[in-house]
């Protein structure tokens, strides 16, 4: 059985790991398959119980407005037993500079506490804003490791799903780069 190595040096067995990401045109969900590839464990698309719209302007006004009143979406998917994983990889596009309103509910939903979290990111170029600082304050009994982060799509300007082909092969050493530094790799038995 694979088991991954931790900055602490303590290994993980791949079931301790849980990969949950919210994707809306498909490039985050490429990039937890890469991480799900490389070191196993449970990967879980959220999922709204009222989802978002399709249209891009309806859904960044939708945002906006819950960022503004600071409400949280309900969550469709459940997840059992979050107490069993020791690292949680928390995956998600940047939404107006901002943590995306699901991934708030997510993070307030569940205690993380004594776990390794794990952030990474899609953006359409502008970076991560204030979402990585946001998951350090809603898990704060957690240890948050360095983010990854990389450019998506720009959905704004109609260029949906990238990370395939090439950019799929570029996604994938950056991300092996990445989980070497943060010192999470797949250690043999």
């Amino acid at each position: 059985m694979k088991e991954i190595r931790t900055v602490s040096d303590s290994t993980i067995a791949p079931g301790k790991v849980l990969i949950v990401y919210l994707s809306r045109t498909n490039n985050t969900k490429a990039i937890a398959e890469i991480i799900h590839k490389n070191v196993g464990g449970t990967l879980v698309a959220l999922e709204l119980e009222k989802p978002y719209p399709e249209n891009y302007q309806a859904i960044v006004q939708q945002v906006v407005n819950e960022n503004e009143t600071g409400y949280l979406p309900p969550l469709k998917t459940k997840i059992d037993s979050i107490q069993n994983y020791e690292a949680v990889f928390v995956g998600f596009p940047t939404w107006g500079m901002k943590l995306p309103p699901p991934i708030k509910s997510f993070l307030k939903q569940y205690d993380l506490s004594g776990k390794t979290v794990i952030p990474f990111n899609t953006n359409a170029g502008y970076g991560i804003g204030t979402s990585f600082q946001t998951v350090a304050e809603l898990a704060p009994n957690s240890k948050v490791l360095e983010g990854f982060t990389m450019k998506g799509g720009v959905e704004r300007d109609g260029v949906l799903f990238v990370i395939k082909d090439e950019k799929a092969k570029e996604a994938e050493a950056k991300v092996k780069q990445w989980l070497q530094q943060i010192k999470i790799t797949e250690q043999a038995p």
